[in-house]
This record gives C-alpha cells, sequence and structure tokens, in this order.
C-alpha cells in the first residue's frame, strides 16, 4: 500500500483512502446495514479534473506502466472499413433545434469479462458527470453491434411518435411515458430536464427501425450488451463538438486494448444534413515543438534536452530532441485532450521529474513580506480590548434583511447593503452593514450565561459604492455590546475611552474625539451620541432601545458601541 501510496504521488495523483465496500457502508449507514457487503479492498484515487485518460482502470494502470519504463505506449490506429462495408451515423437536419452533433465508431471482435465490461460502464458515468456536464454537452450510448443493422440515422421527433423498450425494462413506452416512469428514478431524473420542455426528442434509429437510444436520457433494451457482446457500436450526441470527440476518443483508446487486434478502433462516417460526410473517431496525434531552455527555467532545473525527451516520454508525450538539441519534439497522443499549451507539456516534465527532487531556492525578487496595517491594529486592538474584559465573538458575514434593517428600525433601502441574488437560507440574504446584530444574536444564543455579558468583534462590513470597480466597499468596524440588569453606559463609554487612549487619540476638539447628543433609530431617544474623530463621524454608542432589544429576543438592558476604525491606522 507504501509503494503505491508513493508512485500515486509521483505521477501527480493521490491516493485518498484504502478502503472496502463494507467499510464505506459502515461509515455512512452504520455496521449493521454494512453486514452483507464485500470486504475487498479499494483505492480510492483522486485524479485531476482534466485527465480524462485515468478514469478507467485501464487507463490508469497503462499510464503508470509507462511512467514506470515497462511498457512503451501503444499506438492508437483507426481502421477504415473498405468501401460500403463500414457503419453510418446519418444526422437528419430537426436535429439541429436538440441536439446537433453525432459521432460514432465501432470496437470490433473485443473480449468483455465481467470486470471489464463493469469498467467499461463505470468510464461511461464518470465521463458523464465530468466532461459531459451531467450529460448536458454529451451524452454516450453503447450498443451491441450484432442486434442492429446499419445505416443508422440520428433524429428528432415528438414525443408521442417515439416508441420503444427502454433498458432493463419489460414493455414498450412512448418517450411521454418514459419520461413519466423515470420521474422518480434516482439516478435518471437529473436528466431529464435537458429535453422535456423541447418540442421534439432526439432518437437514433437503425435501418429497420429499431430505436438504440433516446439520448441524452436512455438506451433502447434491444441493442444492450451483454459479457457475450463481441462487437460494440459507440455513439456520441451532443450540443458541443469538440467534447464529443473527446469522449469518443477515450472510450476507444481505452477498450480498444480488448480487441482482438489490440488498440485498433474500426471508423464509423457520420453524414450531415448538408450532405457533408466525417470520419470518427479522429484519433488525432499532434506535434508541438517546446524550446528545453524554456522548460529547465519554469520548472528551475539543470537537464538535458534528451533526458526532458524522456522525462516527457514516461508522462506518454512521445518526445524527442530536435535541432541539435535546441527544441524538443512531443507528439500528443488523442488521449492527452488537456494538452493544449506549453505549461501543460511543462508541467508533465515537473511531475516525470519529481516535484520533490527540484532544488529549494531563494526567489531572486527581492520582497520581504509585511502585515497589512489594517490588519496589525486590528490585532493589537483585539489583545487590549480582550485584556479590557471583554470576550472576542466571530459571526457571519451574511445576515438576513431583517437583522441590519427591520430589527434596528431602519428601513432596507436606507442601509445601501449588498444583497445575494439566490440565497440558500433566509439567514444569508444581505452581506452586513453593521456588526451589532451578528453580536445581539450571539448574546441571544448565549442567555444561559451567567450576567454580565461583554462581547466584541472587529470585522469587516461591506456597503454599495457605485465609485469602486466592483460597486462595494469593505470598511473595518469594532462593535461592542455591554448585557446586564442595568444598561451600563457608562461601561461602554469608558471602552471607547481606552480605545482612544490606546490610539493615542486626545479627548479635545482640535486634535482628538469628542462625543456629541444625537438621534438614532436603534438607540433610546436621548441616550445615544456621535463619535468624531480626525474630522469625520466614526461611529455611535448607547443605550439600544427596547424594541430592538426585543426584536432580537433578549430581556435584558443592553448598551453599544460600535466605530470604524480605518481612519485611525
Amino acid at each position: 500500500d507504501e509503494e503505491f501510496n508513493d508512485l500515486c504521488f509521483e505521477f501527480g495523483l493521490e491516493l485518498d483512502e484504502i478502503t472496502s465496500e463494507k467499510d464505506i457502508i459502515s461509515k455512512e449507514k452504520g455496521a449493521e446495514k454494512a453486514k452483507g457487503a464485500s470486504d475487498t479492498i479499494l483505492y480510492k484515487i483522486d485524479v485531476p479534473a482534466n485527465r480524462y485518460d485515468l478514469l478507467c482502470l485501464e487507463g490508469l494502470v497503462r499510464g503508470l506502466q509507462v511512467f514506470k519504463e515497462r511498457i512503451n505506449l501503444p499506438r492508437y490506429e483507426k481502421i477504415i472499413p473498405a468501401q460500403g462495408e463500414g457503419q453510418k451515423l446519418i444526422i437528419t437536419k430537426e436535429t439541429a433545434k436538440v441536439r446537433p452533433h453525432a459521432v460514432a465508431a465501432v470496437l470490433r471482435n473485443i473480449t468483455f469479462t465481467k470486470e471489464r465490461y463493469d469498467s467499461f460502464i463505470d468510464l461511461q458515468e464518470k465521463l458523464h458527470q465530468n466532461i459531459c456536464r451531467r450529460r448536458a454537452l454529451v451524452a454516450i450510448g453503447t450498443h451491441d453491434l450484432d442486434t442492429i443493422s446499419g445505416p443508422f440515422t440520428f433524429t428528432a421527433k415528438a414525443p408521442s411518435e417515439i416508441k420503444f423498450k427502454p433498458l432493463n425494462q419489460s414493455q414498450e413506452y412512448t418517450a411521454s411515458q418514459i419520461m413519466d416512469l423515470y420521474r422518480t428514478d434516482s439516478h435518471l431524473r437529473h436528466y431529464l430536464h435537458l429535453i422535456e420542455n423541447k418540442p421534439l426528442y432526439p432518437v437514433i434509429y437503425d435501418s429497420n427501425g429499431v430505436v438504440l437510444s433516446m439520448p441524452p436520457i436512455i438506451n433502447g433494451d434491444h441493442t444492450k450488451i451483454s459479457l457475450n457482446t463481441r462487437n460494440v457500436f459507440i455513439e456520441c450526441t451532443g450540443t458541443d463538438i469538440t467534447k464529443a470527440k473527446i469522449v469518443l476518443d477515450i472510450i476507444v483508446t481505452m477498450f480498444s486494448e480488448y480487441c482482438e487486434k489490440p488498440f485498433s478502433v474500426e471508423a464509423a462516417e457520420v453524414v450531415y444534413p448538408n450532405g457533408k460526410t466525417h470520419i470518427y473517431p479522429e484519433l488525432a496525434y499532434r506535434k508541438e515543438k517546446v524550446k528545453p531552455e524554456l522548460i529547465n527555467k519554469k520548472i528551475g532545473i539543470n537537464e538535458t534536452p534528451s533526458s526532458l525527451a524522456k522525462l516527457l516520454t514516461r508522462m506518454c508525450l512521445k518526445s524527442h530532441a530536435i535541432e541539435n538539441g535546441n527544441n524538443i519534439e512531443i507528439e500528443i497522443p488523442p488521449t492527452r485532450a488537456d494538452v493544449i499549451h506549453a505549461c501543460d507539456i511543462i508541467e508533465d516534465a515537473a511531475i516525470a521529474y519529481g516535484y520533490n527532487n527540484i532544488q529549494m531556492t531563494i526567489p531572486k525578487t527581492y520582497t520581504i513580506a509585511n502585515q497589512l496595517p489594517l490588519n496589525k491594529l486590528t490585532e493589537l486592538l483585539r489583545l487590549d480590548l480582550a485584556a479590557a474584559g471583554f470576550t472576542e465573538a466571530l459571526t457571519f458575514a451574511l445576515c438576513s434583511q431583517e437583522d441590519i434593517a427591520d430589527k434596528l428600525g431602519t428601513n432596507i433601502s436606507t442601509t445601501k447593503a449588498v444583497c445575494i441574488a439566490n440565497p440558500k437560507t433566509a439567514e444569508f440574504q444581505v452581506a452586513r452593514t453593521t456588526l451589532l446584530p451578528g453580536l445581539l444574536k450571539t448574546i441571544a444564543a448565549n442567555r444561559k450565561m451567567p450576567l454580565p455579558l461583554k462581547l466584541f468583534e472587529i470585522s469587516d462590513i461591506v456597503v454599495k459604492d457605485p465609485n469602486t470597480d466592483v460597486g462595494a466597499r469593505n470598511y473595518r468596524h469594532f462593535c461592542a455590546v455591554y448585557y446586564n440588569k442595568s444598561p451600563g453606559f457608562e461601561i461602554i463609554h469608558g471602552l471607547l475611552d481606552r480605545v482612544m487612549q490606546l490610539l493615542e487619540v486626545p479627548p479635545n476638539k482640535e486634535n482628538g474625539y469628542t462625543i456629541k447628543a444625537t438621534e438614532g433609530s436603534a438607540f433610546f431617544p436621548g441616550r445615544c451620541a456621535e463619535i468624531f474623530a480626525k474630522g469625520q463621524s466614526i461611529g455611535k454608542l448607547g443605550v439600544l432601545h427596547p424594541d430592538v432589544i426585543t426584536k432580537f429576543e433578549l430581556t435584558m438592558p443592553c448598551s453599544a458601541l460600535e466605530i470604524n476604525i480605518g481612519p485611525f491606522v
């Protein structure tokens, strides 16, 4: 297990955990449910989302074998049958509005075993979830070619006109009935919306009118693949032709190793509505050139061109040095759709070299990291506020509209609050414009604690600001509340004086701070003051209004202070 873990790491993968079906079920549902499950050891391997060629055992083993230099990378070839003998897929113009694209191929004389068959089905499922974007971009259909006869037609018809026996069902249904049938199916119901509201549904027929599939929902039962299937017809329909080609390439390259002639695929011809034809799968090999200096510089190593080429060859990118070592020519196989740019090639060279083998060096740029002044001030204040006997709270940056408006006695339109477009819960509708509601909710949740409750928080609030590039601005606020049988205004006032003392702001008008009586919707009339410092209003302090206290489900008087600490940095 440890060796395999190390191998995965070297190859740029992660062995997530070693488990068994029994373990998984007992973790999720308890030991009772796991009684009959298998004890076979399972490896859970994390594969990067762009490496579609490692999503099945065949591809993963092949990749690791090439990486360990035990085998050479196989050469995938497509066999184009003699004129008139190959399979044909004809696309009609009706498909244009639902699923315009289709590609196809044939795996000849394949030998399935139970394991290979399961892997074949599993790969399709993984591709559906990943690159096919839950079948929205591409849907894969695989059929037993010996049960049908070409040429095949990909068309779109009204739901009432399509009638066939879906996979693993015992009777025929029309397309509309199939939709109703699978509405409760835990697996298939997620795909119904893709075509449900379209006037025509896509469907593939053979020359005798047998339904192969109704993509992206279900295949027909007639063409079901079994362990005895020898010839497989694969079709991928979709809304994105590039992804469809990639998906087809991945499936045929992974499973062509089980054909009588390993790594060979029989091509199929696709006829478009305009009469043009195209041969699939493309299985395109292409050549790229990358300078060895670039690879060395980007990774921070110093290797010869020939050893770099060897590293890349181990990563399934067959390479050799050309032009006396001034360039490396890399052949990108059809399995590696993820190689788009030279950076992808350099990354593979780094993986093969081994990230742990790259020498650590101090960067050439001379920069010394420093704490942001605002954060430094915040940290210093936190310590002293805790020393003053207040407890720090950390509350959510999002809250409901009521918290910052109705409960504080103001209207939401005056708060300049930033609203969330489609909030998951009523608790998270807006970004907070004040820290007070969070602290009052914290007190409400801790009413069982002995009095007095003295809480503070220093965090960011967000308000709309049309002058910034993102349309909103953050301010660092400090808020403190005192909750006891008496309001304790003098305690909050004393805390303000202590904070100003720490910030070295004297209590005078010229260059210090002053407080001036004012009214605030959240405060008791005649018990609220505005705080002025640095020539501007920085916040308010006072005794909270009884209405505010009851709206937050509190029962005792409470005084609060909230200021903006930005001006003091």
